[in-house]
């Protein structure tokens, strides 16, 4: 070992490739969250207008959707749109509750799927 030659190429000099392999699969991946993240708003925006012109007062069925759609309604609220997540016309309780219960589903279709994927990972990766 001490009678070998050094060299200035570096130990690991395929490296290059597989960075580069990492760079574009973080763009890829970056580019369809804004993908999604673009058509999601549009559905939003759609479907608030839609709700918007319905003259009724908000019942359970549109109180769960509303509340579904509140928490994706943040990045347009973010950039400045305004969106309606809330029916001020509505029936009341039902309403409320149907609201709250969008509200947990879309919270726990995220978070489920969210805390999946890391459980993979780390089972993938060896850490539990």
């Amino acid at each position: 070992m001490a009678n070998e030659p050094m060299t200035s190429e570096c130990p690991m000099s395929n490296e290059g490739p597989t960075r580069m392999r990492g760079v574009c699969k973080t763009a890829l991946r970056a580019l369809c969250i804004l993908a999604v993240a673009a058509c999601i708003g549009w559905g939003l925006n759609r479907s608030a207008a839609s709700l918007k012109r319905d003259l009724r007062p908000a019942g359970f069925a549109r109180g769960m959707v509303q509340g579904a759609l509140m928490p994706l309604a943040m990045p347009n609220l973010l950039i400045g749109y305004d969106v309606d997540v809330y029916a001020t016309n509505n029936t009341g309780r039902t309403y409320k509750l149907g609201y709250a219960l969008g509200v947990n589903l879309c919270g726990l279709v995220f978070f489920g799927f969210f805390f999946w994927r890391v459980s993979r990972l780390r089972r993938r990766d060896g850490l539990q």
